[in-house]
């Protein structure tokens, strides 16, 4: 049953997609439809802002704004990679949560979206489910997002979409430089691109092909063990064959004993991670050590996740009616524990979707691969399955102002929320 009325607390999490923010734009906006939501807050900076009490208030953002986040990149409301983490500190843990509940309960928070990939599922369940243990009347929502497209039980995830039509057509832009320049000699170009344990990024590149032999010529992915030699072979088939040959790699490609060719193990990240050091560069020594060709390389790095300009129209509608979803389960169905999902309609002509929930128990810290059959044999591409799966989320282009010929993306005031607490230690 709906709680009584309260205010709203909106925050984002993990690295920004080029959607994230139509997330929080469809937040604000069917927030603004029900009389039970009093105040909509936002979170500065995740979690972390949260548990500092930087809180600033939506209410005073101007429609226009509100509107311009969907087509606006980064993480508009600030985001960070914090993680409430029982299992290296549980005193700690337990302390964060004490705090967050301290901040929610001077400003009467009763609804809480957490926007983010697996960990901030995991952190929006740890919330969820510490409110149930205090019994105070908050309802959680999870909204997913992530370029990365690893969460479970969703079809894929808002950001997706946007990243692999700008990393494909990025792909065909590159193959068509380098396949330009070609020669007798032959040259080779790798591109990088994000995904730890997970392909969907470097698969998404095989949309660039029109031809069998269009670039990318081989595509790497973490669930597949890297076989130098292998890998070699194809290379030189292709130059015999077209010249040139394009890879793309994702970051996270491993060998056949489990580990990460570009791990640089003397760093690790906020998540105590191995940094991943360049797996382009690491191949680039490789083809060009082995077989003396000459090989540049490509990062896409941010670049794949900000590319608002390019967003696909299918991603960003999805974002949005995933931030309405969120606000509508949690007010008007009384919902509290869930992560909203993205579902297909199976079996129809034309693609089409819809929203769901699924249980944040059963979405956190579980990574979700690409399927074995989606893959060739050979492991060198995705197949048939995979395009058929992947093509629809990047029709569509969003429409951008522009301002003296660049996009003219927006920055909301932030206007602070008075804090009520003594600072945290």
């Amino acid at each position: 049953m709906p709680i009584s009325s309260g205010n709203l607390l909106v925050a984002q999490s993990g690295g920004p997609t080029a959607v994230i923010n139509a997330s929080v734009s469809g937040v604000i906006q069917e927030a603004g439809k029900h009389a039970a939501i009093d105040e909509i807050y936002a979170g500065k900076g995740g979690i972390l802002g949260i548990l500092n009490e930087d809180l600033f208030d939506l209410n005073e953002e101007t429609n226009w704004s509100i509107k311009g986040l969907r087509h606006t990149p980064a993480a508009a409301l600030g985001t960070c990679r914090y993680k409430i983490n029982f299992a290296k500190d549980p005193e700690g843990a337990a302390k964060d949560l004490d705090r967050l509940f301290k901040v929610f309960s001077v400003h009467n928070i009763r609804y809480f979206f957490y926007i983010g990939g697996n960990d901030s599922q995991d952190t929006a369940n740890k919330v969820h489910l510490e409110a149930v243990r205090r019994e105070y009347e908050l309802r959680v929502i999870g909204i997913p997002k992530t370029i990365d497209n690893d969460l479970p039980h969703t079809d894929h995830c808002p950001g997706y979409g946007s990243a692999i039509k700008y990393n494909a057509a990025t792909v065909m832009e590159i193959g068509f430089d380098v396949g330009s320049m070609s020669t007798d000699s032959g040259a080779c170009s790798i591109v990088e691109v994000m995904g730890r344990a997970a392909g969907w990024i470097a698969a998404g590149t095989v949309l660039a092909r029109r031809n069998d032999n269009d670039p990318p010529h081989i595509i790497l992915l973490p669930e597949i063990p890297f076989q130098e030699d292998a890998f070699l072979d194809r290379v030189k088939e292709t130059i015999e064959r077209e010249k040139y040959c394009i890879v793309v790699v994702g970051e996270g490609l491993r060998n056949e004993a489990g580990e990460e060719i570009a791990a640089d193990k003397s760093r690790v990240d906020s998540f105590g991670h191995p940094v991943l050091s360049g797996a382009a560069e690491r191949l680039a020594e490789i083809v060009q050590g082995r077989i003396q060709l000459k090989t540049r390389t490509v990062k896409l790095g941010y670049a794949q996740r900000a590319a608002a300009h390019y967003a696909s129209a299918t991603d960003v509608n999805e974002a949005i009616a995933c931030g309405e979803a969120a606000v509508r389960a949690a007010v008007v169905e009384g919902k509290s524990g869930y992560m909203v999902k993205i579902v297909r309609v199976p079996e129809s002509e034309n693609y089409q979707w819809k929203t769901d929930l699924h249980p944040l128990g059963e979405v956190a810290n579980v990574e979700h691969l690409i399927p074995r059959d989606w893959i060739s044999e050979d492991g060198f591409s995705p197949n048939e399955k995979f395009v058929a799966y992947a093509r629809p989320l990047i029709e569509g282009n969003n429409e951008i102002p522009s301002q003296n010929g660049l996009p003219h993306f927006i920055r909301l005031k932030q206007d602070p929320v008075e804090k009520l607490l003594t600072p945290r230690d």
